[in-house]
């Protein structure tokens, strides 16, 4: 198998962490994502969504989901587990996951992605020119400002987001962390929580990835 990433994109990190927790390596292709190496016929053969990460297997099928790329690669490799024990533990995961999907990343993406002047014409990642919206950008900052206010009072009485274990979910959310300050949108210094939580996720090994 081999996975297309790009070195400076959030998605693709979620799954280089992954696999990086795992301990496992992969052969890699650098998408040029600058220069629009996504929008050429052989990659959107791959994917049509002109988006990376894509996971290419061995029987030629292309997984271009994060969370699916991650679930494939725990059933492979289940050890150590990072998206649950157990059913309960996995669903209580993937609540949190979503949760931070849509309140974290989405939002900070929606806030830089309709703001930044090299991406007039690219304010959703895929094959569709769509330009920007700068109410679109307003709301999204606002929305990040209440997710990092969430994560903050998740924290308060959990070490990590889904309670005693380090998860995807943390991977998620210390990636939308760190995206939140490319967009100009750290976390205040008052969320001591996030703060403490965040000093120990990212000083992992696997952060680095």
């Amino acid at each position: 198998m081999k996975l297309y990433d790009n070195a400076t994109a959030p998605s693709p990190r979620r799954v280089r962490i992954f696999l990086a927790e795992k301990g496992l390596t992969l052969p890699t292709v650098q998408v040029d994502l600058r220069g629009g190496e996504q929008f050429t016929p052989a990659f959107r053969a791959m994917n049509p969504d002109c988006t990376v990460p894509v996971l290419a297997l061995d029987s030629g099928a292309a997984i271009t989901d994060v969370i699916a790329i991650c679930r494939y690669i725990e059933e492979l490799h289940p050890e150590p587990v990072l998206m649950g024990q157990d059913a309960e533990e996995r669903a209580l995961v993937e609540c949190w996951l979503r949760r931070i999907e849509w309140d974290g990343i989405y939002a900070i993406q929606e806030a830089f992605r309709n703001s930044v002047p090299g991406l007039e014409h690219r304010a959703l990642p895929g094959p569709l020119p769509l330009d920007q919206i700068p109410a679109l950008a307003e709301r999204g900052r606002l929305r990040a400002q209440h997710f990092l206010a969430w994560l903050d009072a998740r924290l308060a009485d959990h070490a990590f987001v889904g309670g005693a274990a380090f998860t995807i979910a943390d991977i998620s959310a210390m990636v939308a962390v760190d995206f939140s300050a490319r967009a100009k949108l750290a976390p205040p210094e008052h969320l001591r929580h996030l703060k403490r939580w965040y000093g120990e996720v990212s000083s992992r090994p696997s952060a680095k990835a």
